[in-house]
């Protein structure tokens, strides 16, 4: 997600490379030796932050002993705009990128290290930025179409981890999943338990799985409720923590959130949704 808007709005005069890729994990993510050569050798590298990558926070730390520009968007965004968490008192959820509106700040600071590198395309920096805000704008008011017709005893999102906090308080859903906002953990028995009471009690009619995370735990849920006589569908396979492949619609930022906007609506019952979603360009339903 964000080597797309690097990309978008870096342009083509400077090389962008991501490191974490289709399916990837990257709060378990953990780096090679490659990786840091290649880390080592950039004029930047640009993280989301507040603790999303892990498994890496030494790495960062190499890198900015050694001289090297690390920019972390998340965390120079104002921290009363980020959710916070218990479980993580000095951190905040990183997961920013599943709001379109809060993605658009991140590119400031991102927009501000890509002319400290190159202070000669400031034009076409600003120009493409705000082609990329266009954008998210017009996903946004899809998400407010779709999801705001989605019938309120329905408002539920059951996912596999905690990624969805930004997009449920955006759109009014109510966020539950089986794991916290790192998956470095697994669900307790109890969670599982205490969901599938939910999902029972509230007649929710479809759960969701994560590209990035195994769906063991999900369809366990599912299972959990079909024995108390409750059949709960699989809504579809979200993409959270990773986009789609690369060389695809699904596997750009705009691709990503319009599946998800579009899987989620579909399944939890708003009505007229877009059988190939905002620009025609998904896989067929």
């Amino acid at each position: 997600m964000l080597g797309d808007m690097l990309r978008a709005v870096a342009g083509p005069e400077l090389r962008a490379e991501t490191l974490m890729g289709e399916g990837v994990d990257p709060h378990l993510y953990r780096p090679t030796r490659a990786d840091i050569a290649r880390l080592l050798a950039a004029d930047a590298v640009f993280a989301i932050g507040h603790r999303l990558e892990g498994r890496m926070e030494d790495v960062f730390e190499r890198l900015r002993a050694a001289g090297r520009t690390v920019v972390t968007v998340a965390e120079a965004l104002p921290r009363a705009t980020l959710r916070t968490h218990p479980a993580y008192p000095d951190s905040a959820d990183p997961h920013i990128w599943m709001d379109p509106l809060l993605w658009a700040e991140a590119m400031a600071p991102l927009a501000e290290a890509v002319l400290a590198l190159a202070p000669t395309l400031h034009d076409g920096v600003r120009g493409r930025g705000e082609q990329y805000r266009q954008m998210l704008a017009r996903l946004d008011a899809y998400a407010r179409q779709l999801l705001g017709a989605v019938p309120a005893d329905r408002r539920i999102l059951v996912t596999a981890h905690d990624a969805f906090g930004y997009f449920g308080a955006r759109y009014g859903l109510r966020l539950e999943s089986l794991q916290g906002i790192s998956t470095d953990s697994e669900a307790s028995l109890a969670r599982v338990e205490g969901l599938v009471t939910l999902l029972v009690t509230n007649r929710v009619p479809a759960i969701f799985a994560e590209s990035s995370v195994p769906d063991r735990a999900v369809r366990a849920l599912i299972e959990g409720a079909a024995a108390r006589g409750h059949a709960v569908a699989l809504g579809g396979t979200l993409f959270s923590d990773a986009m789609g492949r690369p060389g695809t619609y699904e596997g750009t930022y705009e691709g990503m959130l319009d599946h998800n906007i579009t899987v989620i609506a579909r399944a939890l019952g708003s009505p007229e949704v877009p059988r190939r979603g905002l620009n025609g360009r998904l896989a067929p339903a």
